[in-house]
């Protein structure tokens, strides 16, 4: 796979961080934080249903499996609705940039901590002070966006 492949589906999914972001807080203001979450999921499980039964051959082995992944990561779908939830509620009070600033900070600072030990499985990539700058140069990019 060309190196492209992967840093293009990333800035795909950086726009639609952007795009949910923006919907699920029209529709947090508009009928509720949780209606919000519950809708955004539900249009999610419908789309991934049809991913996975048309575009994968309608076979489920993939999903056969299921028992042999950890149990702590079926997490993933609860931080999933504190998260849109989070934006549902954040973005009408916060603003859309402010919101997706103040929690990509956090989510790089974790992210960088979690390589640097190792932690869950992560690819241990240790904290220099490459990353360090990173890290101070995010602090101050979210105190100039938060202005």
């Amino acid at each position: 796979m060309h190196a492209a492949v992967p840093i293009v589906v990333m800035l795909i999914a950086g726009s639609a961080i952007a795009f949910q972001s923006l919907f699920s807080g029209t529709l947090g203001q508009r009928i509720g934080v949780m209606e919000s979450a519950f809708i955004v999921h539900l249009g999610g499980l419908v789309l991934a249903g049809i991913i996975v039964l048309f575009m994968r051959g309608g076979t489920l082995t993939n999903l056969a499996v299921w028992k042999s992944v950890p149990w702590y990561v079926y997490s993933a779908g609860f931080m999933g609705v504190m998260i849109v939830g989070a934006y549902s509620y954040g973005v009408p009070r916060l603003g859309l940039a402010a919101s997706i600033t103040l929690a990509i900070l956090v989510q790089l600072v974790l992210s960088a901590i979690l390589d640097h030990f190792g932690v869950l499985g992560t690819v241990q990539k240790s904290f220099d002070i490459y990353r360090g700058l990173g890290v101070g140069a995010l602090l101050l990019g979210t105190w100039l966006i938060l202005r």
